[in-house]
């Protein structure tokens, strides 16, 4: 791989001695991984029953690696949210950044929704998640993973973060900025990227960092934190936009980051981040960095959303009552004809560009209630009455998942949750024994 020369330059200087391993690192195998959903399944659940081989990632609790040649994505274990596949330096940003379950947290640049996923994960359904992404085509991909992992309490948006700071100043208890950069950490596995990196792409992402961090800064609490992360190696991109911001904002104070498992300190004076390099760890590479605000922790409260009246519902209380053994706590809500749950205490969101707010239950049209595809992953089999129990070894699954329709003689008649050992993939009209696929049309296996 032709590397650029300016780039070569850089990294000579910034790793001395180090260099040559950096550059046999290109000649490695690149490692893929997955991290098990704490959402739907603990990672020693998911390594018992994966039927392939998994490592675990020492900075990440729920994160694994995979041999090369398996294909995970095709499995129907991937299709019931089990688990996410994400690169495995990219899981450390969120494992870094301590979420307690009840907390209001953003990720404000979170397509395709790797970081969002594992940051919900850590909330375990209670607090608020706002996972935001400034592009609507990505805020697409991030809103699929979003309801594919089964997360009930998240706010899918896609707006400027200049938008999101007048809206949301002094709220949140956790920020995560994965910021756009110009993507040194991705060269092997990503060949392509090496031809679009400039000088002038650089400067383009230190400006959009900038801006990240003023906005953010203004929408954390006091007391609240801040994780910055980058996959480049730019100390301009990164110790550079760092050290910049804690000038001006002394409010801001660096914390230190475990440096086990092969991470090396940041660039001096700010040592307290982290680097990850290919020929030091299993991964790509990442920089990390961990802030705090200073001052009592205390949230700014916003405007909440208010309840609709059910008599709007049509026959979605009934469809519940008689279905679901599980108490939905939330507010509901009716947007147009779709029905969603919002986790209890989540803001006003009218006037911004909003994807999804909270858990799609599904759409009331002329009275009747359908339930959505996101409702299904959301739920546990347990939670509902009706269900279609399949086993790995079922040839139905295969068929379930490309929309085929089913003989289910084991199903009574109505809406019926069709589950693979256990763990929900979608929904199913049965009636007299067959089962009509209601499988999500875009999730289809090709």
């Amino acid at each position: 791989m032709e590397l650029p020369k300016q780039f070569q330059e850089q990294m000579q200087t910034l790793l001395a001695e180090e260099y040559p391993a950096y550059l046999a690192s290109f000649d490695d195998v690149s490692r893929q991984g997955l991290r098990a959903n704490g959402c739907k399944i603990m990672p020693q659940q998911l390594q018992a029953i994966a039927p392939f081989s998994l490592e675990a990632v020492p900075w990440c609790d729920s994160g694994f690696t995979y041999a090369t040649g398996e294909r995970p994505a095709k499995h129907p274990y991937y299709h019931a949210g089990l688990y996410y596949l994400q690169e495995p330096s990219a899981m450390t940003p969120a494992a870094v950044l301590s979420v307690e379950p009840g907390e209001r947290v953003l990720d404000v640049c979170a397509a395709p929704g790797g970081k969002a996923t594992q940051l919900a994960a850590k909330l375990q359904g209670k607090g608020i998640l706002i996972a935001n992404d400034i592009s609507a085509g990505r805020a697409k991909a991030l809103l699929k993973n979003i309801e594919l992992c089964g997360i009930r309490n998240a706010i899918v948006m896609s707006e400027t973060p200049q938008r999101l700071a007048e809206r949301f100043a002094g709220y949140f208890d956790k920020i995560l900025i994965d910021a756009p950069c110009s993507g040194e950490g991705m060269f092997r596995k990503e060949p392509d990227m090496v031809k679009s990196w400039t000088p002038e792409l650089l400067e383009f992402c230190k400006t959009q960092q900038a801006e990240l961090l003023e906005y953010c800064a203004t929408m954390l609490k006091d007391g609240g934190m801040l994780l910055y992360s980058t996959c480049t190696f730019s100390v301009e991109e990164n110790e550079g936009s760092i050290g910049k911001f804690l000038q001006t904002h002394t409010e801001f104070s660096l914390l230190p980051i475990q440096k086990d498992w092969g991470f090396a300190p940041g660039q001096p004076p700010l040592q307290d981040c982290a680097r990850l390099y290919p020929h030091r760890i299993v991964g790509e590479g990442h920089f990390v960095a961990l802030l705090q605000k200073n001052g009592n922790a205390q949230s700014v409260p916003v405007a909440e959303e208010s309840p609709v009246n059910p008599k709007e519902l049509g026959d979605y209380t009934t469809f519940i009552q008689e279905n679901v053994t599980a108490t939905l706590d939330g507010i509901l809500q009716l947007y147009g004809d779709t029905v969603c749950l919002l986790p209890k205490g989540a803001p006003d969101t009218k006037g911004l560009r909003v994807l999804r707010s909270g858990w799609q239950l599904g759409t009331c049209k002329k009275g009747r209630f359908t339930p959505a595809q996101a409702f299904a992953m959301g739920l546990r089999s347990t939670e509902y009455r009706n269900t279609l129990l399949l086993s790995l070894e079922d040839a139905r699954v295969l068929r379930y998942l490309k929309g085929e329709t089913l003989d289910a003689p084991e199903c009574a008649d109505g809406w019926a949750l069709v589950c693979v050992d256990g763990y929900p993939l979608g929904w199913g009209k049965c009636q007299k024994g067959r089962l009509k696929n209601k499988y999500a049309v875009s999730w289809k296996w090709e």
